[in-house]
């Protein structure tokens, strides 16, 4: 699932964001969302968003909501009328990663994966997961260390490790490629 860390590097306490208002939408208090989830609706199976705006974090209970084009539409507990669902327009829509489901084996949350330091095979430190690129055939980390490099998530066959404890993926690869 592709997630945005808010920058907090705690561990499972973190708010990971998760997509972002676009907009009111109608007169009743709706909200148009756009979500960076892989499935637009996923953020529907979270009741408690956490929601950022100039002003830090609030918690907003989410009373309903339905997919809506390529994103959502909400309704917010306390935002009762278009005026009120206005003021969140570019609110940051926030999960606590511990909400996140567990993932299985071999399997890891972008965020979990952004910060890590990528090093080779033969011990040379490529630098650290900056972001990942989706390309529809594998998702792509890009590193940047002495020089910007593209790594592509390959499990067993380039992604020789990932050591979520020891901030570390191995990687059989080169800048050379």
């Amino acid at each position: 699932m592709a997630a945005q860390s808010d920058g907090n590097d705690s561990a499972a306490d973190r708010l990971l964001v998760m997509g972002h208002i676009a907009g009111p939408y109608g007169v009743k208090g709706w909200v148009r969302v756009i979500p960076y989830t892989d499935t637009r609706d996923a953020l529907l199976d979270y009741p408690t968003w956490q929601l950022h705006r100039g002003d830090g974090w609030q918690a907003v209970s989410v009373l309903q909501g339905k997919p809506h084009g390529k994103g959502l539409v909400v309704q917010l507990d306390g935002y009762a009328d278009r005026d009120a669902a206005a003021t969140l327009s570019r609110a940051e829509v926030g999960v606590w990663r511990s909400e996140l489901p567990a993932t299985g084996r071999d399997e890891y949350y972008w965020s979990d994966l952004i910060g890590l330091q990528v090093v080779t095979l033969d011990g040379r430190v490529l630098g650290n997961v900056d972001h990942l690129i989706e390309t529809g055939a594998n998702d792509v980390l890009v590193v940047r260390g002495e020089q910007e490099c593209l790594v592509p998530f390959i499990q067993g066959q380039v992604i020789k490790s990932v050591e979520l404890d020891a901030g570390l993926i191995r990687v059989d690869w080169t800048t050379d490629y």
